[in-house]
């Protein structure tokens, strides 16, 4: 392995479970997420070889997953004129944990949320940005992130409580 291999992945592997969790949450199954996984390493190991270097991995990273993930949105849409659903899987088996519930019961509710506050929710409240890297991420100004992720929550814990009838009122 050579220096160069050795400093892109040092740099970038902290953020692989950044950039997996992203991915998935901009797919349709676990494979297609692989996929967006494998393209996003491949075009920032491209951009490290030509010299464009991060000061940060996973904001850049995360910019590259996303941009990539947006790419595929389009391509889809005009290939098949179907609805995309960042992060849909077809129900599997049912779990009667009480944990795996309440995760499925939050996943559906955030895949209801339209796209920017799904993007705005899943960079700051699941992969820690802060709302200035979420903004330079997502090429928006910081006030519009934060308005996002603010109706976001909003809507998330509205449904979650309107789905979970035997919640406790606070």
């Amino acid at each position: 392995m050579t220096r160069r291999q050795e400093r892109f992945l040092q740099a970038t592997m902290p953020a692989s479970d950044l950039v997996h969790n992203l991915a998935r949450r901009l797919t349709t199954c676990a494979a297609d997420a692989e996929d967006l996984v494998q393209e996003t390493y491949t075009r920032a190991w491209a951009a490290w070889q030509d010299g464009r270097r991060p000061r940060k991995a996973a904001p850049w990273l995360a910019t590259i997953c996303l941009n990539l993930g947006r790419d595929r949105l389009r391509r889809t849409a005009n290939r098949a004129e179907t609805s995309w659903q960042p992060g849909f899987d077809p129900p599997g088996p049912a779990d009667v944990e009480d944990e795996a519930i309440n995760h499925s019961l939050i996943e559906t509710a955030i895949r209801r949320l339209p796209i920017d506050e799904q993007i705005a929710l899943v960079l700051m409240d699941l992969c820690g940005f802060t709302a200035a890297e979420v903004a330079a991420i997502t090429n928006s100004p910081r006030g519009t992130v934060l308005s996002r992720a603010h109706r976001g929550r909003k809507k998330l814990a509205h449904t979650i409580e309107g789905v979970r009838p035997n919640a406790p009122r606070c």
